[in-house]
């Protein structure tokens, strides 16, 4: 499985479409720490296999592990949605009698089966990108969206957290993140949430989560600095499965370009995303639910990790537009849920 959070959910439709394809195979999902956590009771696969990636002096232990781990397992086909040469490498030392993946990072030696980037790349979301490397499985591609799956406990005791915040029950919740692992070009700036966020609070019956990983830490921090508190920052204090849980009581999640971003996207979170350096046709929310501002400045998407000019895809989107994207966002869920059907 891929290493990033938006790659792993954007790749999840693969276990689905593989389990329906081949109902009685055993699928083992290969996934590097800490981000695996999001497979956890996933009814597509039979077996979590998660690894660290070490450095240094521990980089080799860790290598032999996984090797032995392939070997043991005498898998018949190994389906790589990594674009790596290492991964590569480590299913053929695993020897792994099929291989399966896209040509790229002088790999193809290590593959038994590989085949060139779809030529459409740059045109179509990363999910269909992904699909496409089944059609040798006579899999055609499918309607099948990402889709994270929750237990009843987890989403419990998400809502006892949010109690002990004094969030009231039925209280309007809207979450915002405003970080982005890949780099700063992706971030839209921090007083502009500031000011959507004074804005929002207005509404007496509104609470405003943020969320973000250590990273954006005290970007969070020093933005609801001296707010209501009605806004809550759990940035930096939440495991994967605790956001996901958390976003998935969201109304409204208001977000970068980011791991979050899909994460919402999969659990059915209505979304307004902020699009600047990199593509929302590549990798926008999947869903058509949910919303994109992007300005398509001259140069965007350039997907540098720092704005190397005056950040004018981002400076373009007007705090005003954003704020009002969220409130029509929850006025059109408030007027879906007071209809009977």
């Amino acid at each position: 499985m891929p290493n990033w959070i938006g790659d792993l959910v954007m790749a999840m439709p693969i276990l689905t479409d593989l389990r329906k394809a081949y109902p009685r195979a055993r699928i083992t999902a290969m996934c590097r720490q800490p981000i695996c956590e999001l497979l956890k009771s996933n009814p597509e696969i039979d077996e979590l296999f998660c690894f660290s990636k070490a450095s240094g002096f521990g980089r080799h232990s860790e290598r032999r592990n996984i090797v032995e781990k392939l070997r043991k397992g005498k898998f018949d086909l190994g389906i790589l949605l990594t674009h790596s040469f290492s991964s590569a490498w480590l299913f053929w030392l695993g020897r792994i009698r099929y291989r399966l993946g896209y040509e790229s990072n002088w790999r193809k030696p290590f593959l038994t089966h590989s085949f060139p980037f779809p030529s459409q790349i740059q045109s179509q979301h990363l999910v269909i990108t992904y699909k496409m490397l089944l059609a040798p499985l006579g899999i055609p591609i499918s309607n099948t969206a990402p889709h994270l799956y929750l237990t009843s406990q987890e989403i419990k005791e998400a809502e006892e957290l949010l109690r002990q915040h004094g969030v009231r029950e039925n209280a309007t919740l809207v979450g915002i993140n405003p970080g982005a692992t890949y780099g700063s070009a992706k971030c839209w700036l921090p007083e502009r949430f500031r000011e959507v966020t004074e804005r929002l609070l207005t509404d007496p019956d509104l609470y405003i989560l943020y969320f973000g990983d250590m990273a954006s830490a005290s970007v969070c921090k020093n933005i609801c600095s001296g707010l209501k508190d009605r806004v809550i920052n759990f940035a930096g204090s939440t495991s994967l499965r605790q956001l996901a849980s958390l976003i998935s009581l969201c109304d409204v999640l208001l977000t970068n370009d980011s791991g979050p971003m899909h994460i919402a996207d999969a659990l059915g979170t209505t979304l307004v995303a902020l699009f600047g350096s990199t593509s929302a046709v590549i990798t926008g929310p999947y869903s058509e639910q949910s919303g994109v501002i992007h300005k398509h400045a001259e140069c965007s998407p350039c997907y540098k990790r720092v704005c190397p000019i005056d950040f004018r895809c981002m400076k373009r989107i007007e705090a005003d537009e954003v704020y009002f994207a969220v409130r029509r966002a929850l006025d059109m869920k408030r007027t879906k849920l007071n209809v009977i059907y």
